[in-house]
């Protein structure tokens, strides 16, 4: 089973709280999503392997550690996920950055791919999926679905705010992918929008209606 992970730093809940807000304006809006998403990106990496080596100090040898194992790929799920990506590379400058561009089928109401582009050596990376919201995880699961039919291996989603379905969907469908949070919300109204959630964070995002 996916393991959930709700972060509650205060800077991560009090910058949420202004990205919620429907008085700010998109310029804000875009630099919150930003900041929160360094400060996620600095938990979810908590756990990445190290290794020790030896340098030279101005002053003597030392013994210290450095990043190993696999290297990191970032995937946005189009087009709303790119307002995290910056902030995961603020972090991770030599991230690859990978693509995924999905829309709704009109009549099946399901996710269909229509564009997907990622780093050649797919089975040798670590990926984060980022997308601001998690709402009935359709989405979410077809890009996870995307990256592990290409050859992924080790996958993590993270996103802003979820609802409980969302959460639900991913867990479902795919128990290898844990979920990386900064609020789990209530619900999923009528129309498929979290609550109280932010609106439409593409929309947001880009000035869009």
């Amino acid at each position: 089973m996916s393991k959930v992970y709700v972060f509650d730093h205060p800077l991560i809940q009090h910058k949420l709280t202004y990205i919620r807000d429907k008085n700010t304006g998109t310029k804000e809006f875009r630099e919150l999503v930003d900041e929160v998403a360094t400060l996620m990106a600095f938990e979810i990496t908590r756990e990445m392997p190290v290794e020790e080596i030896e340098i030279e100090t101005p002053v003597t040898v030392a013994k210290t550690k450095v990043l190993s194992g696999k290297k990191l790929a970032i995937v946005p799920i189009l087009r709303a996920g790119i307002g995290m990506v910056d902030g995961v590379l603020n972090l991770i400058p030599a991230a690859k950055v990978g693509h995924i561009g999905l829309y709704r089928d009109p009549e099946t109401l399901k996710p269909v791919e229509y564009y997907a582009k990622l780093p050649a050596d797919v089975e040798e990376r670590d990926f984060i999926i980022v997308d601001p919201m998690l709402a009935t995880g359709g989405s979410a699961v077809e890009a996870i679905n995307s990256l592990k039919k290409r050859g992924a291996k080790s996958i993590k989603f993270m996103c802003l705010i979820a609802a409980p379905e969302g959460v639900k969907e991913i867990q479902d469908q795919h128990p290898d992918v844990d979920i990386y949070i900064a609020a789990l919300d209530e619900k999923l109204n009528d129309h498929g929008y979290i609550v109280p959630g932010l609106g439409d964070a593409g929309d947001r995002l880009f000035g869009t209606k």
